[in-house]
């Protein structure tokens, strides 16, 4: 793939999954405004220690099968196999009806010690029960995900995103909203039965396997790879979990569920305002990182232009909700949220280290190298709980947005180090260059905002709106786009130059 087609497809399926995750993002904050007014920190906090429950249960469950079923999906697909291809569509299916009543199981089993000791809430193991419900939809969705992104799917992977996500916003605010705090676990189980009764609506149009049935012996190779690859990522995946549970638990115990609450919208903002090209990457690089991860010039290009591309795309982003955090704390929550807005400073400048490690993660994950992806994961999640645990005696809640940025501290030279060790990764000048200059951007609107939230504000609008477009016209002149955007392109440069600015 030449380095113009490859800039290219970056850019295409950036522009679709991220359109897609935009609405998302969108859908998300007015289900979040939602909740803060109806629920309140505490019911927010709630929310989420629930959620995380749930989702570590699914995420061990599920043994890595969307990782590893997505990863021989793809190489199958990419070699045009349709024969193995077949095999592996009907094991991924039958494996994931077993993981999928597992996990339920477990999840009702064990409700009582996952209220006692996760949530310190023994009152709690009967709503816990029912959240097994949600695992097991969590689990057959993560599969049909893996199947349409390992085909690269992605207008389709696009339309079920943000089907899903009106599907449970309409039925979830609606079940709070008459129900007030008892309608807490519809809210929740209304999020893995969209993304699963949607999910197999975009699968049932690839088709069914037409091959005969060979039985279930045939499935045993394809369920010995899936496993050899996928439980060190479902060890990853546990790690993580438990890692936040931790640190929820110990917000919980140390600051009580208002602060959780704090924690909680901070977390989901740092979360949901990257979606918009960190889903491309899942849906869209890993795959054809995969398929050329044996070609390490190949493969080093592309994790060099996909850094590139989401420093690019996400920069102007951050820098602006640094500088108007304080007013995104309150439009998308409430003025009882108010002491969020430090944390998410905090996790907003780690998230520049956490844009420019996921490329480089992925290396790892393509390689199928399990147990390194296991212990950087681990090892990650451990500096982050560590910190908080030490940290918040002696400044309470804000050490949960201090500990994120330690934690891409130490993982991002951790993960370029293995990820130039597996291929000789070397990161080209561009790339280094763009970084430093969003790191001393964002920087300096992160100091401005400490000592006043008004300075803060104005140096993060324009410096965000100078760096869009500055970023803006580098994606078109490196993707040597065409047609009406390269018109735009050009008008802006004619406008830059009548006041002197003249862009190469």
């Amino acid at each position: 793939m030449s380095e113009k087609s490859s800039h290219k497809q970056i850019l295409k399926s950036s522009a679709i999954i991220g359109s897609a995750s935009l609405i998302n993002i969108l859908i998300g904050l007015i289900r979040q405004k939602a909740l803060a007014v109806l629920l309140g920190p505490s019911g927010v906090g709630l929310i989420g220690m629930f959620q995380a429950v749930m989702g570590t249960v699914s995420s061990v469950s599920a043994l890595g099968l969307s990782t590893s079923g997505n990863r021989q999906i793809a190489e199958a697909n990419g070699r045009g196999d349709q024969d193995a291809l077949d095999q592996v569509r009907r094991a991924l299916f039958w494996g994931t009806l077993f993981l999928s009543v597992l996990g339920a199981a477990t999840m009702w089993v064990f409700r009582h010690q996952f209220a006692k000791y996760l949530l310190d809430a023994p009152d709690k193991a009967d709503s816990l029960g029912w959240l097994s419900i949600g695992v097991a939809l969590s689990i057959a969705a993560g599969s049909q995900t893996a199947l349409l992104g390992g085909l690269r799917r992605i207008s389709d992977i696009a339309k079920f995103q943000v089907l899903s996500s009106i599907l449970s916003l309409t039925f979830g605010v609606s079940a709070i909203w008459v129900f007030g705090e008892r309608g807490i676990l519809i809210f929740i189980l209304t999020i893995p039965l969209s993304a699963f009764l949607l999910g197999h609506f975009f699968v049932s149009r690839i088709g069914r396997v037409s091959a005969p049935f060979p039985g279930f012996k045939s499935f045993f190779p394809h369920w010995r790879k899936m496993a050899s690859i996928g439980i060190p990522f479902m060890l990853a995946g546990l790690a993580t979990g438990l890692g936040m549970l931790m640190a929820r638990s110990i917000i919980q115990r140390e600051l009580g569920s208002v602060e959780q609450g704090y924690f909680q919208a901070a977390w989901t903002i740092s979360m949901t305002y990257l979606g918009f090209v960190l889903a491309a990457m899942g849906t869209d690089y890993y795959p054809r990182l995969t398929s050329a991860i044996h070609n390490h010039e190949q493969a080093n290009r592309l994790v060099n232009e996909q850094i590139e591309v989401v420093l690019l795309l996400a920069g102007p982003v951050i820098v602006t909700l640094l500088g108007l955090a304080p007013w995104a704390i309150r439009l998308l929550y409430s003025a009882e949220f108010a002491l969020a807005t430090d944390i998410l400073r905090w996790q907003l400048l780690g998230d520049v280290l956490k844009i420019t490690a996921w490329p480089l993660g992925f290396v790892i994950l393509s390689a199928g190298a399990g147990k390194t992806y296991m212990m950087t994961e681990s090892f990650a999640m451990a500096v982050f709980v560590i910190f908080i645990w030490l940290l918040i005696p002696e400044i309470g809640v804000i050490s949960t947005g201090i500990s994120f940025l330690v934690m891409y501290c130490v993982y991002l030279p951790l993960v370029y180090s293995l990820a130039r060790w597996r291929t000789g990764l070397l990161i080209n000048a561009d790339v280094k260059v763009t970084f430093a200059i969003l790191m001393v951007v964002v920087s300096s609107v992160f100091l401005s905002s400490l000592w006043d939230d008004l300075a803060g504000a104005v140096l993060g609008v324009i410096l965000g709106i100078v760096l869009g477009i500055i970023n803006f016209l580098k994606v078109i002149k490196k993707a040597e786009l065409s047609g009406p955007i390269k018109k735009i392109a050009t008008l802006v440069k004619s406008r830059l130059a009548t006041i002197g600015i003249n862009f190469d």
